[in-house]
């Protein structure tokens, strides 16, 4: 099912649970009730809960948006590293370098085509991936340099091969959700009381109430989907992207 059908569907659902609470509610009242009696006390409380909640909302938006961002920062880095061995190689001979390049290459294919959908669906790097890139390290690693300007590009080489080694573990560790069930838990039941006290104002059946009441529960249920949303780096609709890869083998034919 799309994440925007389940998104339409959650707000939909947000807002008739709401507006028929408020319909059968008003049913039960009887004609002599005064809506003015609603005591001070409780629109007070009713602020501070709702002030309260939108705080742990904006919190919760930046933290996933902020681990999106990382996540896309790891990305950013392994490509480039990669790209780094692939370019600095030109000092090494021509069958060297043609095997290093050759072994980056298929490194590169390989997680932009097979292990990004493994990382979307499971939430973990493969083991096919690490061994294409201790290829990568033992082909740079295994050649003894025959040259002073061989000998000078020998250490950045494998300087770039622990950079896009440590970039791919980041990378893994950001695959999977980070939102532990506890959080969830306290986002999803402070969005069910914050909604909860529309009614303890006597909320009305005049159209201004039934569409205020109905806009914020479809704002809170759009919120909660946005950290749902971004929770997963790799495996959602607003998620990290390969165009980094994209962009620096341009080169290969990446399915993205």
């Amino acid at each position: 099912m799309s994440e925007w059908l389940v998104l339409s569907l959650a707000m939909a659902a947000a807002c008739a649970v709401v507006l028929s609470i408020a319909f059968f509610n008003h049913r039960r009242i009887g004609e002599d009730d005064d809506p003015n009696e609603t005591p001070d006390v409780i629109e007070y409380m009713t602020m501070m809960i709702g002030v309260i909640y939108a705080i742990v909302l904006g919190l919760a938006i930046a933290g996933v948006w902020e681990g999106r961002g990382a996540a896309q920062e790891y990305v950013r880095q392994e490509a480039q590293a990669l790209h780094e061995i692939s370019v600095r190689s030109q000092v090494y001979p021509a069958e060297v370098r043609a095997k290093i390049r050759a072994d980056v290459d298929a490194y590169v294919t390989f997680v932009v085509d097979t292990e990004w959908k493994a990382m979307a669906d499971d939430g973990e790097l493969t083991d096919r991936g690490g061994e294409l890139l201790e290829r990568i390290r033992r082909g740079v690693t295994d050649y003894e340099p025959q040259t002073d300007h061989e000998g000078q590009a020998y250490q950045p080489l494998v300087d770039q091969v622990a950079v896009a080694d440590d970039a791919r573990s980041a990378r893994g560790a950001s695959a999977g959700a980070t939102m532990p069930g506890v959080v969830w838990f306290g986002l999803i039941t402070g969005a069910l009381v914050t909604v909860g006290l529309i009614f303890t104002l006597q909320i009305r059946r005049s159209f201004r109430e039934m569409l205020l009441a109905g806009l914020f529960s479809a704002l809170i249920a759009f919120l909660l989907f946005l950290i749902w949303d971004f929770d997963a780096p790799f495996g959602r609709g607003i998620s990290a992207t390969a165009e980094p890869f994209l962009t620096q083998f341009s080169h290969l034919d990446l399915g993205g």
